[in-house]
């Protein structure tokens, strides 16, 4: 017994089938497909197309019809069917010719004749009902009578006062000011003068802003500004200090001789 060669399949197993033996041929491939287009061709023309039933014709259905006016029922709207003449009278024994047009009776205006005596009647009626303010015939005007008017002066304050003014109006003083009456012979005017502040409360500056009028005057106002007292802040602060001086007859300086 010869012995089998290394290379040769082993006894007892099958020899290996050839490629693609155990697929579908081409043939049976393409009757598939067939088969395929051809169901969705017969569903296409069974569903796409739809018989409806033909509509049904209505017999023997309610008809509307228009009169016209040769019918009798509207002729017996018109209100003067029995007492004017027209072409309907007398149908049963014999016919008459009918007017082209629908016969129309009028008559011709009469006019009633003016009354002279009534001429103006309402006219002088209204009048004499009703009464109307007779015109003036002043054409003067009256004339317009006025007062003078006098200025009325304030009187002089009884003593000299300060007014303080600006962010400084907003510090207390410490101390009261007592302002003096200055002897001269006229009014003065408000002196202004203008203080620096620093935050102990003191003034480190002055200036004049606005004369009085008085050299003393002046003066005092600021020595009185550069004494003040405020009270202490934070910041420096800068003001007015307003003067308004009262002022009193001078003494005389010559006395007058002893007869």
């Amino acid at each position: 017994m010869n012995d089998a060669p290394a290379d040769s399949p082993a006894a007892g197993l099958a020899a290996p089938k050839p490629a693609g033996a155990g697929g579908w041929s081409r043939r049976r491939w393409l009757t598939l497909i067939a088969l395929v287009f051809a169901a969705q061709v017969g569903f296409i023309f069974a569903l796409g197309e739809r018989h409806f039933a033909p509509p049904r014709i209505a017999a023997h259905v309610p008809a509307l019809k228009l009169a016209d006016n040769s019918d009798e029922l509207i002729a017996l709207d018109n209100p003067t069917l029995f007492a004017l003449p027209n072409a309907g009278n007398f149908k049963s024994g014999f016919h008459l010719v009918a007017p082209p047009s629908p016969f129309r009776w009028t008559e011709a205006p009469q006019w009633l004749p003016p009354v002279a005596e009534s001429f103006g009647a309402i006219f002088t009626r209204f009048m004499q009902t009703n009464r109307f303010a007779a015109p003036s015939l002043d054409f003067k005007p009256q004339p317009e009578l006025s007062e003078p008017t006098l200025p009325v002066e304030s009187a002089p304050a009884p003593d000299s006062t300060l007014q303080i003014t600006g962010d400084l109006a907003q510090r207390r003083l410490l101390a009261e000011i007592n302002l003096p009456s200055l002897p001269c012979g006229d009014v003065l005017r408000p002196g202004k003068v203008q203080a620096l502040v620093d935050a102990a409360g003191s003034v480190i500056s002055v200036a004049l802003l606005e004369s009085s009028g008085l050299e003393l005057a002046d003066s005092n106002a600021l020595t009185i500004a550069r004494t003040a007292r405020f009270a202490p802040s934070s910041r420096l602060t800068v003001g007015q200090m307003i003067f308004n001086w009262r002022t009193v007859p001078p003494p005389a300086t010559n006395s007058p001789a002893s007869p």
